[in-house]
């Protein structure tokens, strides 16, 4: 392939944005990174040092020196210490739309994330990949689903990580997300003027990477290779 190849896949709280991301970067051989993780990492490393998620100043305290590794096999490392699992526990994500929301961290973390980019194809997933990371992405996807069915994909991915929660908890917390993603001043959840629309509220996970490889096939020509 002779130049690299973005994608960019939007959209609000657990609509399987990622992982339908890590199946069509594993089947174009792209490298996939993965947005959210790293404001959940920052969002932990607020918590973990006892400071108050929605409070703007406190939180921006801990990006001074903060380092967040993305591995291969999907792990996350923040501070050299691996928060895979604590990342995606209930208090992680009651809070992270409020440390998404914050313009200096944004800034610090978009940052990084077009730094990942620039040297090779990606699939990146997240709330404004397309509008504000990567707007110059070849591919633009804002990948939907029913709050509803949303909520119980979270709530059946939390079980089955043994996660405590209810599923009343899990759909207060999907609209709460998707309120505080789409009203935040810098940089809101929306569409990007030249996005493709995927509904999945009715789809298995296989049917929408399916999707999202034909758009790409379409735009850039690049076919899977596995």
């Amino acid at each position: 392939m002779d130049k690299n190849i973005a994608i960019a896949i939007d959209g609000p709280a657990a609509a399987g944005k990622s992982t339908v991301a890590k199946r069509v970067a594993k089947a174009l051989g792209f490298t996939y990174i993965d947005t959210g993780a790293m404001y959940r990492a920052v969002t932990n490393a607020v918590i973990k040092r006892g400071l108050n998620p929605q409070d703007e100043g406190q939180s921006e305290m801990v990006m001074q020196g903060l380092s967040i590794d993305l591995l291969p096999d999907g792990r996350v490392i923040c501070n050299g210490e691996d928060v895979t699992q604590v990342i995606r526990e209930p208090l992680v994500s009651g809070n992270v739309s409020y440390i998404a929301s914050y313009k200096n961290i944004r800034l610090a973390l978009v940052e990084m994330q077009r730094k990942m980019a620039e040297s090779k194809s990606v699939v990146m997933d997240g709330r404004d990949i397309g509008t504000y990371v990567l707007p110059n992405a070849q591919v633009k996807i804002y990948q939907i689903a029913s709050v509803e069915t949303r909520a119980v994909r979270r709530y059946e991915e939390n079980l089955s990580k043994g996660i405590p929660t209810s599923y009343k908890d899990v759909e207060d917390d999907v609209r709460k997300r998707d309120y505080i993603d789409s009203h935040r001043d810098f940089a809101p959840l929306k569409p990007a003027m030249d996005s493709v629309l995927l509904d999945t509220s009715y789809m298995s996970i296989d049917e929408a990477v399916d999707a999202v490889l034909k758009v790409v096939k379409d735009k850039t020509g690049a076919e899977r290779i596995c």
